[in-house]
Parts: C-alpha cells; structure tokens; sequence
C-alpha cells in the first residue's frame, strides 16, 4: 500500500513538472540580429543587448548544450569534423578565416561565406545560430570554460569542450603569418 501511494505521489509531481522552455522575447532576437561587422566582414560588435544579457550564448551550459546539439543537427561535421576540418576549416589550428569573435562566427554562420559555407539565416532562428556559435567557439577554446555542453555518448575522438581541446592539441597561435589563412588568432 505504502508503495502504491509513493508511485501516485511520484506520477503526480513527475506530471507537474513542465519541460524547460527557453525562447527570447521577440524584441531580443530582433536586437541580436543587429550586430555590426567591419567593411571587411572580419570581426565587429555585438548588439548592446548580448551584453545586458551577460552573454549568454557562450557561458551558459543549456546553451552551450543546445548549440552541440545544432551542430550535429545541421551536418557541421560534414565539413569540419569534431572541430580538426576536413572539406571545411579546421576550428583547433588557431586560424579562423573571418575572425574568432562571437560576431564573426554568428555572421558565418548567418550569412554564410565564400567558398562553401552556406547561410543558415532562413533554416535557424538567432537564438540557434547564437548557440551555434558560442559552441563553435568552444571548439576551438585555447583556455578552458567553466560552463561545458553535455557528453556525448559517442566514441570520443578528441578531449572534451571543456577541456580546452585546442590547447591539448596544438600550440597557442600560428607559427608565422600566413596570410591565405586569414586573420591571427
């Protein structure tokens, strides 16, 4: 009796709980899509309102989680790998074509580039693609985060994002400037 009446208690707090639900308010996606790039599309500032947030595409676990999430979702592995490249940069070596800042890697992934990156503007909402990119991000993190997206359960091939996989793997920065590879890290 005793374990009936736990097993009805427990179904009905487990019913109760609603699942997490996370959406920005409309007038904070709009600001999020005002960013502004510099004349040659390589860095910019973020909108006044990434800050107000406190940033939290790229310092919160759940976002951080879904952007992992995305990634696989959207074939980015196709091209880049676990983050070392393959028809697509490479996010570890230090050298990021358009720039390594939050801006530079949401207009890649928004506007898509040159070359083979498409735009992902009409497939994503920008609460996606700015989980994207602060996940890009910590691909290619050279110092590790306090905040990491969740496991995966498949073989692992390289160090966890929170592990800094870029500073396990390569050295900090380029060894000289090469200038078909764009900006320094």
């Amino acid at each position: 009796m005793v374990l009936l009446s736990m097993f009805v208690i427990g179904a009905a707090i487990g019913g109760a709980r609603h699942p997490r639900q996370y959406r920005a308010d409309p007038p904070v996606t709009s600001s999020l899509d005002q960013f502004r790039l510099m004349p040659d599309m390589i860095g910019g500032t973020p909108p006044d309102v990434y800050f107000a947030l406190g940033k939290p595409y790229e310092s919160t676990a759940y976002d951080l989680s879904q952007g992992k999430r995305l990634y696989s979702w959207f074939g980015c592995p196709t091209c880049h790998g676990d983050g070392r490249g393959g028809t697509g940069p490479s996010f570890l070596d230090g050298w990021w074509f358009y720039g390594s800042e939050m801006v530079s890697v949401v207009a890649s992934i928004r506007d898509g580039r040159p070359h083979g990156m498409p735009a992902f503007a009409n497939q994503m909402t920008s609460d996606q693609i700015w989980q994207l990119a602060g996940y890009v991000r910590t691909i290619g993190a050279y110092s590790a985060l306090y905040t990491a997206p969740s496991r995966n359960d498949d073989k692992h091939t390289r160090p966890a994002e929170n592990r800094a996989p870029a500073a396990t793997l390569f050295e900090e920065g380029p060894a000289g400037f090469r200038s078909d590879r764009g900006v320094w890290p």
